[in-house]
């Protein structure tokens, strides 16, 4: 078992989102307080008073958590790359990811704002977005929209209730929407 801390070198944020969805398990519960035992054994080491053994015992205990990197047993993640991987897996179904959560606010966890790459009307009015990460959200709603968006308008889409997203589009009434890709 492997838990996610720390910066995360060379892997971009979608990948890690894959590479969780792919294993078919995803460890979403937050990490005890004292963390991964690679980790633990370094946190450890800082209550030994003799300098000497807290040496060889960070030696040692860096040694064990630079293996645990190279074997995938500890996969690090930086808060940067949560929030993007957050903000691109943002209005999916998937398992809880909330350890891409961790010390973040509750506003910063249920919204986003994106910029729109596009947006279309079906034959009933209904839009399609398309963002600039290439997320694709659809009307659910019969809200009409004043402005109608276009490339370089700013989305705000918000975590509702039961599920439920809502989008305003440059600070327009919002309208329900769901994410399609």
């Amino acid at each position: 078992m492997w838990r996610i801390i720390g910066p995360w070198k060379g892997t971009g944020p979608a990948t890690l989102v894959g590479l969780l969805l792919a294993s078919g398990h995803v460890y979403a519960a937050a990490a005890p307080a004292t963390g991964a035992p690679s980790v633990q054994a370094v946190l450890d080491c800082r209550k030994l008073e003799d300098s000497i053994q807290r040496l060889a015992c960070y030696d040692k205990a860096v040694a064990a958590m630079e293996q645990a990197q190279t074997t995938g047993d500890l996969v690090t993640v930086d808060r940067e790359q949560r929030r993007a991987a957050r903000h691109q897996a943002f209005g999916l179904l998937l398992p809880t990811l909330s350890f891409l959560d961790r010390g973040e606010t509750p506003e910063e966890v249920d919204r986003i704002t994106a910029r729109i790459a596009s947006g279309s009307q079906d034959p009933y009015g209904k839009w399609t977005i398309r963002l600039e990460d290439g997320a694709v959200w659809r009307q659910i709603d019969d809200n009409s929209v004043d402005r109608p968006p276009h490339s370089g308008s700013t989305a705000e889409i918000r975590r509702g209730v039961l599920g439920s997203f809502t989008m305003k589009i440059d600070g327009q009434f919002p309208i329900k929407v769901h994410r399609d890709n």
